[in-house]
């Protein structure tokens, strides 16, 4: 029994995330996608969706979502500079990202901040107060 040629036109939607480094390893990839984090025009899908040049991918995290077109397929988990060429981040994205960045930003600065780090007392009060106890 012979196997089929891979086609060079189509790739794993799992193994694409993982080549282009939106996920650390190819199991977290294809978690990310069964999950319905990852949807594909639109749609949610399956790890072994065949990915094609030309597709958006909408990738959600609980922090952000991004919108992401494909340009290239990698043949291969290369550096970081090779994996940002595969893909291109949309505007409306990149401009989502800013605010949500901005606004977390602007968040953290209105809590009040230590000088130093808070000793055993001050961490316990912390505790308590965090657990709704005082």
């Amino acid at each position: 029994m012979t196997r089929p040629e891979p086609q060079d036109d189509r790739l794993r939607l799992d193994k694409y995330l993982w080549c282009a480094r939106f996920y650390k390893t190819r199991a977290l990839a294809a978690q990310a996608a069964s999950g319905g984090k990852v949807k594909v025009n639109g749609e949610r899908v399956k790890a072994a969706h065949a990915l094609r040049v030309g597709d958006r991918l909408t990738l959600s995290s609980p922090e952000e979502t991004r919108d992401v077109d494909v340009l290239a397929l990698p043949g291969r988990r290369g550096p970081a500079a090779e994996a940002q060429a595969c893909y291109a981040e949309t505007p409306a994205s990149v401009a989502r990202r800013t605010a949500y960045r901005e606004q977390r930003r602007l968040a953290d600065m209105s809590r009040p901040q230590s000088d130093t780090r808070p000793d055993k007392r001050e961490r316990r009060q912390l505790e308590r107060l965090r657990r709704g106890q005082g």
